[in-house]
């Protein structure tokens, strides 16, 4: 749809366009939620265009500063199939975009309840009617309402307040949470090499049984990789250590801590090994009434850049009804799954050493190992943790819907519902819209659904391979390739005829493939090439940028560098002991 600033400002004399202009918002919105379901996304522009019906007021230099083709990307993007943005708003000209939101101030209840209200008494609130601090984004019409029946609920209960400030228990809850959000606890690093990420896998049900599982549980493969969510080990430190206690204003009773709600995003594949800098914030406070929901926010770094971002939803039971706020806009919101039978389901039988396994990855709540903790919390024996049950789900959906790509994985949201016994088997019903996978998670036996509301965002394939970095840019190996292509204009005949070979190189960044290089030597005088083989290679190897220019320059031993892991060899790996002429008789690197 197309708007206009003058619907959304108001403009003198423009009284119907202006209607007709916010009109088509409010069109576009409904529309976006009722397409929703079938995939129908509807969004609004209010381009800044010069056209003609503006040329007679416009200058000409600014009407064609101002031109249609500075909108029309921004409208191409929103029409192709990978762009999930769905009822949204768009200011946009002259090569700028801008996305706008409704902001709404927290209020003030101005009536008490069997009492009449009066403009005297808004009047006296009116600062705080007025007031934008700790001011809420409402994004749909059941927040807006939802805030309205929620004042009606405290009236009815008399906790409501009259033509003075708001009363007592919301004014307090309101102060004591100001001195939470936004409170950054202590920064802290996670270092962890291929074991931790190892032991993660096999904590969520990674299996030598499924071939495919193997890139995760050997650290040999040449496409070792991280499950996506290790992302959650990486940043649970300030969940599992304890320091949510020392939280600002209010105290936090661990004992009644349950893990309500998750959102785990990847920004970039997660290195295989490395240590991350991370920093965490508590978003928000919110009062459900039978508790309050803390929203802890952790960012973690690898080498400076943002590699994952996860959101905690900790529920404190018993530590509500104060008066506080019920919704945030900082909440990652859950979805409720599509009314229809999924589209697929897969299986898993949770090991009775299922829970014991998982530990090791640092939760060591005795809730999960200690038979009379478990009893003490109410539970016949020990549970599964949460985020184990989370980890077999979103494998299920890497699987299913991404062939275990990991770099097809942009998010997951999951709620909480039930717990799990070490032992039962894992349901995990996934429905697939777009490039949105929503699922749920049924014990077998029970058919009780342990994980709801729930799904996983995947990269279209198109944009993994954009997001590619370009083959050999930023990469010291680049130039020891290419100068080896240029000697062997003179020499490679004579290489050729000794080597007989086609050796593949996959140079690593970060733990990652950031280019391939082929060195043939079984054809005519031989040959350097960007990119895989065009035929077979004999030999395909494996290492990082830095190993391969300690290699090239006498500085790393390469049998070494095999034997702990840091050089992978595939094919005729006897083949590879001639690039010593390569590298040393000929090359004098």
């Amino acid at each position: 749809m197309t708007a206009s600033a003058s619907g959304i400002y108001g403009n003198f004399g423009q009284a119907n366009y202006s209607a007709a202009k916010l009109g088509l918002l409010g069109l576009s919105n409904t529309l976006a939620i009722e397409g929703q379901k079938s995939n129908i996304h509807c969004n609004t522009i209010a381009p800044a265009a010069g056209s003609r019906m503006t040329q007679s007021i416009m200058p000409e230099d600014l009407v064609e500063a101002l031109k249609p083709d500075y909108v029309a990307p921004l409208v191409l993007w929103l029409c192709h199939e990978s762009c999930e943005e769905n009822g949204s708003l768009f200011e946009v000209g002259g090569g700028w975009i801008g996305k706008l939101r409704w902001e709404r101030a927290l209020g003030a209840v101005v009536r008490q309840k069997n009492q009449p209200m009066t403009p005297e008494a808004v009047k006296a609130n009116w600062k705080k009617i007025c007031d934008f601090d700790n001011a809420s984004k409402p994004q749909r019409i059941q927040e807006s309402i939802g805030s309205i029946i929620e004042v009606l609920n405290k009236i009815d209960s008399e906790r409501g307040v009259s033509t003075n400030p708001t009363s007592h228990a919301s004014s307090t809850a309101t102060s004591e949470f100001a001195g939470a959000i936004g409170h950054k606890l202590p920064p802290f690093s996670s270092a962890y090499t291929e074991l931790e990420a190892i032991m993660y896998a096999l904590g969520v049900g990674a299996s030598i049984k499924e071939p495919k599982d193997m890139k995760f549980i050997y650290e040999g493969s040449t496409d070792f990789s991280c499950l996506p969510t290790f992302g959650v080990i990486i940043a649970q430190k300030p969940i599992v250590g304890g320091e949510l206690s020392g939280i600002p204003g209010f105290s936090v009773n661990l004992e009644k801590v349950l893990h309500g709600e998750q959102y785990l995003e990847l920004y970039k594949p997660l290195p295989r090994a490395g240590n991350l800098k991370c920093e965490a914030v508590i978003a928000d406070v919110l009062d459900k009434g039978s508790g309050l929901v803390i929203l802890v926010d952790v960012y973690s770094y690898f080498e400076e850049e943002l590699v994952c971002y996860n959101q905690f939803s900790i529920f404190v039971v018993g530590s509500g009804g104060i008066g506080g706020k019920r919704t945030s806009d900082k909440v990652k919101v859950a979805l409720a799954v599509p009314n229809r039978p999924p589209d697929a389901v897969l299986r898993d039988t949770t090991s009775l050493n299922q829970a014991a396994l998982y530990r090791l990855s640092g939760d060591w709540n005795p809730l999960h190992i200690d038979p009379n903790f478990a009893g003490f919390a109410g539970f016949d024996k020990p549970i599964l943790h949460g985020l184990c049950t989370f980890g077999f789900s979103a494998r299920h959906v890497l699987q299913q819907y991404a062939d275990n790509d990991v770099s097809r994985f942009k998010a997951i949201k999951v709620r909480f519902a039930k717990p799990v016994y070490p032992g039962q088997t894992l349901q995990t019903e996934m429905w697939k819209e777009g490039n949105r996978i929503h699922f749920q998670t049924k014990i077998e036996e029970t058919g009780d659904v342990v994980i709801s509301n729930a799904y996983v965002d995947l990269i279209p394939t198109s944009d993994t391979s954009a997001k590619t970095p370009s083959e050999g840019g930023k990469l010291q190996s680049t130039l020891v390739f290419e100068e080896i292509g240029r000697r062997l204009k003179d020499i490679g005949h004579e290489v050729a005829e000794k080597v007989n070979a086609v050796f593949e190189w996959h140079i690593t960044k970060g733990g990652h493939t950031a280019a391939k290089w082929t060195v043939d030597l079984k054809s005519g005088s031989g040959k350097v090439y960007q990119g895989p083989a065009k035929g077979s290679a004999d030999a395909t190897i494996t290492l990082s940028d830095e190993d391969f220019m300690d290699v090239v320059l006498g500085k790393l031993d390469p049998q070494k560098a095999f034997f702990n892991g840091r050089l992978k060899a595939r094919g005729n790996i006897m083949l590879s002991q001639k690039l010593q002429m390569i590298l040393k008789d000929y090359a004098k690197l």
